[in-house]
This record gives C-alpha cells, sequence and structure tokens, in this order.
C-alpha cells in the first residue's frame, strides 16, 4: 500500500505520532504502508491493512497529509505507483447543511479504483484538496459526508474546480441535526433529550393533523385522545404534569416562533379528561404537508430557552425550505372513507327492539312505577293507551307486535360513511443565492356524525435569499381559514342513538317524521317537566347548528449579518393574528326554542305573565368573535470559535433579547328573535308588544354585548454557552429571565431566572474506539430550573369596573382578585440521564433516558367565601414529583437493493404523585371522576364505592359504608372518608405508552405497519343503572347486560347485575336515598359521601377494568414508481398509496364493547375510534 505526501508541513515528531499509530496495527495486517515526505527527507516501509484506509486519510489529514493509496505487492512497485502522478489540480467548495449553514469538519474524498484522496471543511465549510489531473475524467466523483447527514457526491469534470454540496439529514445515523428554535446544533454539540422526527417518515396516509403523527412516535410523550369526532383534538404530556391549574399542555413552535393557543378553550377545559376539543391547538391551522421535521424538546437543557412557557415541554415545527434548481410542482391528494358504527358493531351491546319490548313488559308487570311526566312511547306507551281506554286489547297487540320489530336505526338516522379528501399542490426552487418554497392546501372532513365537518385552507410561503456576501434574508408566511360546525352541546344524537329505545319509529308510515312530546331541554322561566313540546332528534339536528371559524396568518422575517466565520447577528420579527367566530343557532321550528316560547312554532304565543314566553317569536342566535394578535421582536448574536493546533477547541455561545407584546380583543352577544330561513332577519317589536311578553321583555333588558379586552407585554433576556473537544465531549450551559405584566409587580421583584446545565462525553471515541460494531455511543446528561407563574396575581387588589347602578344612579366595580403579595413562583427541577449506541454503521439505533422532575410550591386554587367577592383563591402548597424512563430501538435487519426491512419502537412510562395537603374542598362528583386532586396519590387518580355483591333476598348491591359504624367518620373531611371507606381505583391517565412500526420493502412496493399500545390506565364503564333513580322513561334503551340482572334469590351466585326495584316498592325510599346524604356538618359531623344504591353501583369497583390497549394503528401499501418508469410522462416522481387506519384494538374482555376511548365518566357520549380507509396520490413535475 503506498501514501505519497504532496503537501506536508506539520513537524517530524507528529508524523512518528502517526508512524507509532501505524506500527501498532502491524498484528491485524499483513500488507505494508509507505509514505514519503520530500520536506523533511524520509521514507518509511510499514505495514498496514487496507481495511483501515477511511482511519488512515483522515488522521494524517488532521497532521495536514493529503493522501491517496493502493494496494501493491511490492514497496518497490508501490514507490513506482506513487511517482507516475506528477500532474495535479486543486479543488475547491463549500460544504452547507440543508438549511444552508456551513459544515465544519466534513470529510471530502476523491476515489479512483483503489486510489483516496481526502480532505476536511474548515469552520467556513470550505475545502480545498490537491488530485492527480487523471481524476477529472467525467467518471470519478468527489463525494462529502457528515456525521448524521447523507452522503453526497458530485462528478469531477475538467475544467472545473469548484463545488458545492448541500446534505441533508439522515434518518438512520444516531442523532440529526438538532433545530431546537432559538438556532441549530449538529450531533457533536447535543447535550440535552430531544426527538427529532421527519414529517415524512411518520405522517401516514389518512392523518390531517400534526398530533395525530406524533402518536406512539415520540419516547417520554403521552397521547390521549378521548373522541373519534371529526376536529376532536388530542391531549399530549411531555414527562408528566408540571402544574395543577396551569395549562399542561406543551408549547408549540412554529419556525422559531412561539404560537399561542385559542383564546376560546380555557385552561380548566384543557386539563379536563372529559373535554373533547373540538376547537383545536396552536398548530392546527398548519398543513402537515408542509412540515420538513419536528423536534420535540423534553429535558430543561433544552426549554430552557423558552422560559415560562416551557415546562410542559416544546415542540418545535419546522415547515419545508426551497432546493436550488428548477422549479419543481408537486400534489399530493389523499381520498378517506370511513365507517360510521353500527348496531352491529362489538362495541356497542344495546338491546333491539324485541328485547327492549319484552324488557318494558317485564317492568309493567312488576307494576313499576315509571317516572312522572314520562314521554308515552314504546310497549310502556301502548300499555298507557290500553288501560286508560284509548285502544282495545286487539289494536293494543298488534302495536306491541309491530314495536318489536320497528328496530329504528338510529346510528344510521343520525351518522354517515365519510367520503373525506384532502390536496395539497406546492412549487420549490431557486439557485445559490435565492430559493423559494410556495404551498396551497385545502382538506374537507364530513363527520360521523351527520352536520358535523371542518374544512381546512392553507397557504404557505418561504423565501431564503441573500442580500449580499455577508447578509441573507428569510421571510416565511403562512396563513389558514378553518371552518367546523357541530351541533351544540345540548344536543347530543351519539347519546340519543345509545340511549334511545329502538322501538321508537322515526318515521310515520308517510314518510313524514314522527313526533312525540317531550321535556329535552332545561331552558325558559318556570319550565319543569310537564312542559312538553313536539320532540325527533331529527328535526333538532335540522335546526340547530354550532359553526366556529378560526382565521389565522404568520409573517416573520429573520436578517442574519455574518462577520467571518465566527460571529453572526440576527434579526426576527414577526406578526401572528388570529380571528375566531363563533355562532350558535336554535331554530323557532326545534324543541328548544319550543321551551323558550312555551308553545310550538306554529301557534301564537301566550301572552302575559303567565304565559311563561321568554321567546315569543323567531329562535336563539348567540355569537362570539375574538382576535388575537402577536408581535414579537428578537436580537440575538451568535457566536462560535475554533482554536487549538488542530481546531479541536469549539467554543460558542448566543446571546439574544426578546420582546413579546399581545392583544385580545373579545366580543360576545346573546340574540333572541332570529329568523335565519328569513333572509337572516330579525323580529321587529314594538314597545307595546314587548310589554305583552314580560320575561322575554325582561331578558332583552338583561342582555347586552359584552366587550372584553387583554394585554401581555413581556421582556426576556437569554444567553447560551457551550463547549466541545473535537468530537470527545461537549458542555452547554443556558439561561434565561422573563418579566412581564401579567406576573404582577411583586412577582417580577423577586428574581427567578430559568437554567440549565448540560453535558455530552463520547463513549465511543472514549472507551470503544477501535470497536468495528459500535459506530457511536454518546452520554448525556442534564440539570435545570424553570419558574412558572399565574397571570392576574398582584399584590394589588384588582376591581373590574361595571357600568351605572340605575337604583343609585351610581357607578359600580366588583372584585376581580384578592390581593395575593405572598404568591411565590411555581419551579420545577428536572434531572436527565441519557444515552445512545449505534451500531453497524448506523444501521440500528439504541437510545434511553431516565428523568426526575420535581414541581414545588405549585398553585393550587382554593374556594373562599362568596363574601369575598370572589370564589376561588390562587395559594402554593403542592409539590408535584414526575419519574419515567423511556427506551427506544430503530434499524435495518434487511438492507439490500431489492429487499430492506425497517423496524423501530419505542416504549416510555411515566409515574407522577402531589404531595402537601391541599386546602381545597373537593366536591364527591369530583372524587368520582379524578379531578380532585389527592395528597400523596397520582394526577386523574380517581375512587369508587366497594362492591359486596347482591342482596340475596332482594338482588340490590351492598357496599361497606360504615353504616354500621358512623361514629368514625364524624369529624372527617370528604377527602379522609374516601380514603377511608373508598376503593382507589387508579389513575386515568396512563403511564405506559409505546408503539412498534414496521416497513418492509421489496424493489418499489413497501408495506407499513404502525401498533401503538397504552397501559395502567382505568376507566369506569358506562352507567346502566343511572335511569332508574327517577324510574327508567319509555324512551330510553338500555344495555343488554339488564337481561342478566337478578330476579329470583340465587341469581346472586350468578350474576353482579342488582335487580330493578320499582319506586313503588316498600322498600324504594332506603335505596333511593343513602343514609348519609342528609347529612350534614354538625348534624353527623361529615358531608355526604353518597346519594343512592344505583349511582354508588354504577360508580363503584366492580365498573372498573383496565383502559389498556394495543391497536393496529395503520397498514399501508405503497408503489413507487422508478424513473425508467416515468421516462416518458411529465413526472420526475410518482407514488400510490392504499392505507387502513385504526384496524383492530386489542382490549380487556371486561369492557363488554366498549372502546377504551369511551369513558363512564361524562355525561356525553363521545364517537369511538373509526376505521378509515385511504387511497393516496404523490407526484412531481
Amino acid at each position: 500500500m503506498l501514501l505519497s505526501s504532496v503537501q506536508c508541513s506539520e513537524r517530524y515528531a507528529l508524523l512518528r505520532s502517526v508512524e507509532a499509530g501505524f506500527r501498532w496495527l502491524y498484528p491485524y495486517s499483513k500488507l505494508i504502508f509507505f509514505y514519503q515526505s520530500n520536506s523533511l527527507n524520509m521514507r518509511k516501509l510499514l505495514p498496514f491493512r487496507s481495511a483501515y484506509l477511511s482511519l488512515l486519510t483522515t488522521t494524517l489529514l488532521g497532521v495536514g497529509v493529503n493522501a491517496y493509496a493502493q494496494e501493491t505487492s511490492s514497496p518497490s512497485s508501490t514507490y513506482a505507483a506513487g511517482r507516475v502522478a506528477e500532474k495535479w489540480v486543486q479543488l475547491r467548495g463549500v460544504v452547507y447543511d440543508k438549511m444552508g449553514e456551513p459544515l465544519n469538519s466534513a470529510n471530502i474524498r476523491v476515489t479512483l479504483g483503489k486510489k483516496v484522496w481526502a480532505a476536511m471543511t474548515d469552520a467556513n465549510g470550505r475545502f480545498t484538496l490537491k488530485v492527480p489531473i487523471d481524476v477529472m475524467n467525467g467518471r470519478t466523483k468527489i463525494t462529502a459526508s457528515y456525521l448524521g447527514m447523507k452522503r453526497s457526491s458530485i462528478t469531477l469534470l475538467s475544467g472545473k474546480g469548484e463545488y458545492t454540496f448541500r446534505l441533508e439529514d439522515s434518518g438512520m445515523e444516531l442523532g440529526e441535526a438538532i433545530v431546537t428554535g432559538y438556532g441549530t446544533i449538529s450531533t457533536r454539540e447535543k447535550t440535552s433529550s430531544i426527538t427529532s422526527l421527519k414529517m415524512d417518515d411518520i405522517l401516514m396516509p389518512g392523518m390531517t393533523s400534526i398530533e395525530q403523527a406524533l402518536e406512539g412516535r415520540v419516547p417520554d410523550m403521552i397521547f390521549m385522545q378521548n373522541s373519534g369526532e371529526v376536529g376532536a383534538t388530542a391531549r399530549l404530556r411531555i414527562r408528566g404534569t408540571s402544574t395543577l391549574i396551569g395549562n399542561r399542555e406543551p408549547l408549540w413552535v412554529l419556525d422559531g416562533i412561539p404560537l399561542s393557543d385559542p383564546v376560546d378553550v380555557t385552561n380548566e377545559q384543557l386539563n379536563d379528561p372529559d373535554y373533547i376539543n373540538y376547537i383545536g391547538n396552536a398548530i392546527s391551522g398548519i398543513n402537515p404537508q408542509d412540515i420538513e421535521r419536528i423536534d420535540v424538546l423534553k429535558d430543561a437543557a433544552a426549554t430552557a430557552l423558552y422560559g415560562t412557557r416551557a415546562a410542559n415541554g416544546v415542540i418545535v415545527v419546522t415547515t419545508k425550505k426551497g432546493e436550488p434548481g428548477p422549479p419543481r410542482i408537486s400534489y399530493n391528494t389523499q381520498m378517506r372513507y370511513t365507517a360510521r358504527p353500527r348496531y352491529s358493531d362489538r362495541n356497542i351491546n344495546l338491546m333491539n327492539s324485541q328485547e327492549r319490548v319484552q324488557f318494558g313488559k317485564d317492568l309493567t308487570d312488576l307494576h313499576y312505577a315509571f317516572p312522572n311526566h314520562m314521554t308515552m312511547v314504546g310497549y310502556e306507551g301502548l300499555y298507557n293507551r290500553y288501560v286508560t281506554g284509548q285502544i282495545d286489547y286487539d289494536t293494543f297487540r298488534q302495536e306491541v307486535q309491530r314495536a318489536e320489530t320497528v328496530n329504528t336505526d338510529w346510528f344510521k338516522l343520525l351518522t354517515q360513511d365519510t367520503f373525506n379528501h384532502n390536496h395539497t399542490i406546492n412549487m420549490s426552487g431557486g439557485n445559490e443565492a435565492t430559493r423559494y418554497y410556495a404551498s396551497l392546501g385545502y382538506n374537507k372532513e364530513e363527520g360521523v356524525v351527520k352536520t358535523q365537518f371542518s374544512d381546512r385552507y392553507t397557504a404557505n410561503v418561504s423565501l431564503q435569499t441573500k442580500i449580499a456576501e455577508t447578509i441573507s434574508a428569510n421571510i416565511r408566511v403562512n396563513a389558514s381559514v378553518q371552518k367546523k360546525n357541530q351541533l351544540p352541546n345540548e344536543i347530543d344524537p351519539l347519546g340519543y342513538a345509545y340511549n334511545t329505545t329502538r322501538a321508537l319509529p322515526s318515521h310515520n308510515p308517510d314518510g313524514s317524521l314522527y313526533y312525540y312530546q317531550k321535556h329535552a331541554y332545561n331552558v325558559g322561566t318556570d319550565k319543569g317537566a310537564q312542559y312538553k313540546y313536539r320532540y325527533n332528534i331529527l328535526n333538532e339536528v335540522a335546526n340547530a347548528e354550532n359553526t366556529y371559524e378560526n382565521n389565522n396568518i404568520n409573517a416573520a422575517l429573520d436578517l442574519v449579518y455574518r462577520y467571518k466565520t465566527m460571529l453572526d447577528l440576527t434579526l426576527t420579527t414577526s406578526y401572528q393574528r388570529a380571528s375566531s367566530n363563533r355562532h350558535t343557532w336554535f331554530g323557532e321550528k326545534g324543541n328548544y326554542v319550543a321551551q323558550l316560547k312555551n308553545g310550538e312554532s306554529e301557534v301564537a304565543p301566550i301572552p302575559g305573565k303567565h304565559g311563561l314566553s321568554d321567546l315569543p317569536y323567531g329562535g336563539v342566535y348567540n355569537m362570539s368573535n375574538n382576535v388575537n394578535e402577536n408581535f414579537l421582536l428578537r436580537l440575538q448574536t451568535n457566536f462560535r470559535y475554533n482554536f487549538g493546533e488542530r481546531k479541536q477547541h469549539l467554543l460558542s455561545s448566543s446571546i439574544g433579547y426578546e420582546m413579546n407584546a399581545a392583544r385580545t380583543n373579545g366580543y360576545s352577544e346573546n340574540t333572541r328573535g332570529y329568523f335565519k330561513n328569513r333572509g337572516m332577519k330579525y323580529v321587529i317589536m314594538t314597545p307595546e308588544e314587548m310589554e305583552k311578553f314580560p320575561h322575554y321583555a325582561s331578558w332583552v333588558a338583561a342582555n347586552h354585548p359584552r366587550l372584553t379586552a387583554d394585554k401581555n407585554n413581556r421582556l426576556s433576556s437569554y444567553m447560551i454557552l457551550s463547549y466541545s473537544y473535537g468530537n470527545l465531549a461537549s458542555f452547554s450551559a443556558n439561561g434565561r429571565f422573563d418579566a412581564s405584566n401579567k406576573f404582577g409587580s411583586r412577582s417580577n421583584e423577586k428574581f427567578l431566572p430559568v437554567w440549565s446545565m448540560s453535558g455530552m462525553l463520547n463513549i465511543k471515541e472514549l472507551f470503544f474506539k477501535y470497536n468495528r460494531s459500535l459506530s457511536d455511543g454518546r452520554l448525556r446528561t442534564s440539570f435545570g430550573k424553570t419558574g412558572n407563574m399565574v397571570d392576574n396575581q398582584t399584590p394589588n387588589l384588582l376591581l373590574r369596573q361595571g357600568s351605572v347602578d340605575t337604583y343609585y344612579g351610581e357607578n359600580i366595580s366588583t372584585v376581580y382578585a384578592l390581593p395575593n403579595p405572598n404568591l411565590r413562583w411555581e419551579q420545577t427541577d428536572q434531572f436527565n440521564i441519557g444515552i445512545d449506541f449505534s451500531f453497524f454503521d448506523y444501521r440500528f439505533t439504541v437510545g434511553t433516558d431516565a428523568y426526575y422532575k420535581h414541581t414545588k410550591d405549585a398553585f393550587n386554587n382554593v374556594n373562599v367565601s362568596t363574601i369575598n367577592g370572589v370564589k376561588q383563591y390562587v395559594m402554593n402548597g403542592s409539590d408535584i414529583y414526575n419519574k419515567g424512563m423511556s427506551i427506544s430501538v430503530s434499524g435495518y435487519p434487511i438492507k439490500s437493493k431489492d429487499w430492506s426491512w425497517y423496524l423501530s419502537t419505542n416504549y416510555s412510562m411515566v409515574f407522577n404523585r402531589i404531595e402537601g395537603k391541599s386546602a381545597n374542598e373537593y366536591s364527591l362528583n369530583d372524587f368520582l371522576t379524578g379531578t380532585a386532586l389527592i395528597d400523596g396519590e397520582a394526577i386523574g387518580t380517581f375512587y369508587s364505592y366497594g362492591f359486596l355483591g347482591l342482596n340475596p333476598k332482594n338482588g340490590m348491591p351492598l357496599f361497606d359504608d360504615y353504616s354500621d359504624r358512623r361514629h368514625l367518620l364524624e369529624g372527617k373531611t370528604l377527602g379522609e372518608i374516601m380514603k377511608m371507606m373508598m376503593v382507589n381505583s387508579g389513575s386515568r391517565e396512563p403511564n405506559l405508552q409505546g408503539s412498534f412500526y414496521s416497513t418492509l420493502r421489496w424493489k418499489q412496493i413497501s408495506f407499513s405497519t404502525s401498533f401503538n399500545y397504552s397501559l395502567g390506565n382505568k376507566i369506569r364503564k358506562f352507567a346502566i343503572y343511572k335511569d332508574i333513580l327517577n324510574g327508567i322513561s319509555s324512551e330510553n334503551n338500555v344495555r343488554k347486560e339488564l337481561l342478566e340482572r337478578w330476579k329470583a334469590p340465587g341469581d346472586e351466585k350468578y350474576t353482579t347485575y342488582p335487580a330493578l326495584l320499582s319506586p313503588s316498592d316498600i322498600g324504594w325510599i332506603e335505596y333511593r336515598f343513602h343514609w348519609s346524604s342528609d347529612a350534614q356538618v354538625g348534624v353527623h359531623g361529615f358531608k355526604p359521601f353518597a346519594e343512592n344504591h344505583w349511582t354508588m353501583y354504577d360508580n363503584s369497583d366492580l365498573r372498573v377494568v383496565s383502559g389498556s390497549y394495543l391497536r393496529l394503528s395503520n397498514m399501508t401499501v405503497r408503489y413507487q414508481f422508478t424513473n425508467k418508469q416515468l421516462k416518458k410522462t411529465p413526472f420526475s416522481n410518482l407514488s400510490l398509496d392504499l392505507s387502513m387506519s385504526n384496524v383492530f384494538t386489542l382490549k380487556s374482555s371486561e369492557l363488554d364493547g366498549q372502546d377504551p376511548t369511551q369513558t363512564g365518566f361524562s355525561i356525553n357520549t363521545s364517537l369511538s375510534m373509526r376505521p378509515s380507509y385511504t387511497i393516496g396520490m404523490r407526484v412531481t413535475f
């Protein structure tokens, strides 16, 4: 093997050290290594092995030796070969990353046969390399490579000496270039816990939102979806929960600009596990097709730069940028079919008409006392008509037989199979000086529930240009329009389909709607259950809507000034505007308006006070509008300096200032007398006519438009300092300080910086340098502190100014917030340790992280007497502990030209608990639903009544409710009673989640599967005895479990479903009112802890099951056309997809068909995750 030195200026001692290294390799080789240096006048023959050629050239490069090598049989012939190459040419060039940043220490290589010439880039990304003129033959290539990026090769051409490379991130190599929002760091400098994902790798066909693509893909992130309805937004938790009353969602950052959540959603709603968020989050308006990558920042070292907003983690979204080259147009389209629920589905366990009619007969045979003012339908209604003489017996039997065969398909009437589609077209191109990317997108989603839909229009423009040699600009504009329609909360079509008897017809024989009398809404003045009006659920759906429209625009400008290679100055400014409009309408022909009117639509309203008409004409129309504007100005200086004899030391720092101003203005108004279908007009009434309807006149006089305004100013400063020693170690420290008018004057006085320290060691280089199997290995550790302050908490009393009191003729004000001078910052300490390995030339990667988080002085709302002017007061007092770990493994078991098999899996666990006695007094419902914060327990912990069995005498449920030892409960708080008497059922939030992803490719065909699993959470089954409380109505359907109820003594050995007890039964009162229900503090010395035996049964531990599941979330088959196949077409790229989502779910058999996303905690019924089928196409011109 021959090495010929053509440039050498290093000292002899350095070359002797290189020689010693090669002699160390002698036992591994029988080959000869030969080099010469004319400047040092020395020639050496050394044994060497060709397998170490890469190491050889790189090592010599460090001492300034450009080298080539070839195998030879003898030293003489080797040397001769070296003397042939006498004419040389010098190649120059520069290597950039995809973002246009120069890459330091990138490897440059030219290979001709078995000869290799190598060089390395400097801090400016530039390189020079001398090669023999023979290689400039139009066939030999020059290759640039960099750790964590894909290699790039360019053919060497005679007469061309300048070459420019732009390297893309590699999905397989350990750690990619990381985008933090405040800059980009390489793998060599990474010290924190960050998960980086390419959107093309995680976005499966049929996915329309970013959070859907993140499910199961991010270690340490818990994904919770509580509804399969269109537009429903999942809840995300990164490394547990860091706050109790603040927003627990992560901070979204778009191209370095933090985004704000919609103002229409409060923190209480976002933290409520039963709240279904149809409005969306801060990133909902972004088209996933426009996203290039996502970086999830998890530990304090990564999130500290975002200050007080980042306690729950940060998700950095980077949109696509243009690529140099001619204009390219790409079009992506997907069409998706989603199946509606059906009574034949395994997760729907409801009675059919025949079963429900027989159930009604059983009730009447028991002389069951039905509820007062019950709707008379089904068997019960027919029996009532018979016994009251309205129909004869033969008619009664005929009608009963017909009712048994009705089997109204409420799911078919209220839900639909949907065909949805989305389209994205983009254009990109440019040159080395200017690059551009522009796209337009449209997504149409029809809801499974009829009348519900979600439309999204998006536009994205990105322009990167060099204004001068040292000045560059980046302009970005994102805009979106979202239009959604959901039925008002008062109308629950899914709940109606689940809870309404199928023996009730929807239409008359002539095809007209079948109406029955019902008191459906508790609205209006003094209208009890006896006020019934015409009702048909289809008519209600047709006469109501709840529309939501959101318009967003985000514009940002980056100006970058570079001074040589060590310093740059970046000025960033952005403007965000989000406008949301919500409209709720109830038409005059619906039951809702009939309640307010106290009469049907075609009947004249009843005047006078006793007419109880709150709305004599028209319908209801409520509207709200919110406009949020956000301005950001950021000035950041970045410094990078390489020093040392071999430039092995890298010192970098960033210092920045950030100013942010947010303004929110809102308008809301409730109106009546609206005619949507009459030109969207309002009724006009004279003062004399208004006097005829005093209830309506009073309502009009008391309701006025409501205006709101809010402003938030924030000033921040931050600093990053890091040091790297070659590729061996990196250390980093950063800090940030925030001041805001929202924190209150006293909080700003209490200086609390957010800071972190972190480090990385390259254990591969330190301990396994010559291990061929291990490609890379790095150990990371970090510790940091973050702080948080609640808005509007000051040491001063805050008053809300009101208008004029007409009685006293004076201005009025109300208490908005009590003085809170002693409130301290909520502080979170976090420690993280992680290790990453890559094996077999980066073919397999393994990573693991472990963390510990402690939040002290956590804020909590404490209930206070309303005599203070407010209902709650914010106090410190609780500590939150989170700990967990995650493991991720990925790699290619098979990788060849025609075959490849990629596998990826990750597993995450998180455990949290709350410590510190809370001064808050929670209600019984809080303990039963898991919204109470309990000392020593995890967030989401709920309690259940301990079920002992059924009473063998009457089949009623038995509980250990301390009825025989009531004295032990005296003086106890409700929380103490819960722990004494009830069963801790676990937490509603899972503590273990993970995924398994596989892609098998054969030539142009690939088959991908994605499994997601969730473990550790508990859910309550649907309540089956809730209607027993006031009597089972004839309108209601019941679950099939009641067919297995207790009916006679001895049945308690075979069933756990209690007997049906009629309100006319002598023992009804005993079970209707629990013995503690009349207990009052001062009488028994404790508060009620149960209402009745039926709610106790539905909330018993018997009805609690595991919410764990394994779901095949996606299966996709893709066909990628080759360039040869597309040769005679105008396309440069074409692929076709066929995909199925939510294929199946493995879950606990005790759920009896209930989906794990559906729980028995909420009053409304949520839609289960529905299977869908998608066809997609991607084409580039």
